[in-house]
């Protein structure tokens, strides 16, 4: 079972180079007991592309988390700060 929910958004955006992508990552049960780890990518404003990791603990999906969070933070992807 999990703790707490986990649910992330983060977006890169650069006007020059016409790019403007979101990242979403979140961790959920599933009906089965087990925890999902879904990704979903894609342009601002469109559908995107999603893929979904199923793990046996939590602890497993976290890892990955941290892991996809520290990739594309180092790619530039950040917090959207709306006011």
């Amino acid at each position: 079972m999990i703790a707490q929910p986990y649910h992330l958004h983060i977006e890169i955006t650069d006007f020059k180079r016409n790019m403007a992508r979101f990242y979403q990552l979140s961790i959920e049960p599933t009906l089965f007991g087990d925890v999902s780890l879904t990704r979903s990518w894609g342009r601002i404003g469109r559908r995107g592309q999603q893929r979904v990791h199923l793990f046996n603990s939590e602890k497993e999906a976290v890892a990955l988390l941290l892991t996809l969070l520290a990739q594309k933070r180092s790619r530039g992807y950040r917090p959207n700060v709306r006011a």
